[in-house]
């Protein structure tokens, strides 16, 4: 069973450059305006990844009991997924959905 630790800090996102705020209800893992994240938890939350390649947005998942993003390291092909946020852009959401993921 992974472990989950809250990690909910501001950060600017290393691939759009916008400044993203806090989620206030768990932990911010991703940018809201364009998705993408990087491999920095081994589990949830922990920061202990080595990797630190950023995770692009390949397509989304509706077989758990969340919607999650499914991405694609692009440094080590680490396939990863993160639960889709509030505040995430919704076009963008509707975009990968239509992708599908392989």
């Amino acid at each position: 069973m992974k472990k989950f630790l809250k990690n909910d800090t501001k950060f600017i996102c290393s691939n759009c450059g916008k400044e993203v705020e806090v989620l206030g209800y768990t932990s911010r893992d991703h940018c809201p305006f364009c998705l993408y994240s990087i491999h920095i938890d081994n589990n949830p939350g922990d920061r202990s990844c080595d990797c630190l390649g950023m995770l692009e947005p390949i397509g989304i998942d509706y077989k758990s009991s969340k919607t999650q993003i499914v991405y694609r390291c692009v440094k080590c092909k680490t396939l990863k997924k993160n639960i889709v946020a509030n505040d995430d852009n919704q076009e963008k959401i509707i975009e990968l959905s239509l992708l599908g993921y392989k």
